[in-house]
């Protein structure tokens, strides 16, 4: 069973930073890719930003510049640098990997507010 298992969230000043940390039970090696993911309240999940096996990183629009998306295959996982944080970046943020299914952590809540 897989487990996902993210921390680092917590309440910033607008213009502060935070990094976030996804820990997996298994090597992450063994995923096809994995993301960060996020979910303000009332609005849909979307995508922020995703790294494959290769390597290969995306980013949304919006956080482009101001996010980036890292992996540390040593201590399997994932991490996700936040610069310059807006509160339009509140949301829950979730790890989500991929091995012919997804696979999901309970998230953790980031709150960008003065």
């Amino acid at each position: 069973q897989v487990q996902l298992v993210e921390s680092g969230g917590g309440l910033v000043q607008p213009g502060g930073s935070l990094r976030l940390s996804c820990v997996a039970s298994q090597n992450i090696f063994d995923f096809d890719s994995m993301a960060w993911y996020r979910q303000a309240p009332g609005k849909q999940r979307e995508l922020v930003a995703t790294i494959s096996r290769d390597g290969l990183k995306t980013v949304r629009g919006s956080v482009k510049g101001r996010f980036t998306i890292s992996a540390d295959r040593a201590k399997n996982s994932v991490f996700l640098q936040m610069n310059n944080l807006k509160p339009e970046d509140t949301a829950v943020y979730y790890c989500n990997a991929i091995q012919g299914r997804g696979y999901w952590g309970q998230g953790t809540q980031v709150t960008v507010s003065s």
